[in-house]
């Protein structure tokens, strides 16, 4: 896309990224709505931790892409999306960035969650996958 006018104005801004090394779980009301084990951290100042899971490991059909984007100065454009799960919908309760600035290309179609502002969802480290 283009150079991060966040990081260009305050290059002393943190926003690092690094794999999660275990698979990781988003459960909404004992749902499982998204598992991998091709995860990344993101770790922002002044923002708390978010998991940013892989599309193809995300359960699509209970996403409903919303009216709703906001403009990271660091990252890009978000797109939110409302989740269907656990008997309950869930507004604007991820969120994407599909062409995000050049510094964090790899989050490019991943989604995140808003375990922090709606208590439903939970993220958790996941057992792995049965041998056999």
């Amino acid at each position: 896309m283009s150079k991060s006018p966040g990081h260009q104005k305050h290059p002393e801004h943190k926003v690092e990224e690094e794999r999660v090394g275990e698979r990781m779980r988003v459960e909404i009301g004992g749902e499982v709505v998204a598992e991998s084990s091709d995860v990344i951290l993101v770790k922002e100042d002044g923002n708390p931790p978010r998991y940013y899971f892989p599309r193809e490991d995300v359960r699509m059909d209970q996403l409903e892409l919303s009216a709703t984007t906001s403009r990271c100065p660091y990252k890009g454009m978000a797109h939110y999306f409302s989740i269907r799960a656990g008997g309950q919908r869930l507004t604007d309760a991820a969120w994407s960035y599909e062409e995000p600035y050049d510094e964090h290309s790899a989050l490019a179609g991943r989604l995140a969650f808003y375990d922090d502002k709606m208590p439903q969802i939970r993220i958790v480290t996941a057992a792995p996958p049965q041998q056999g």
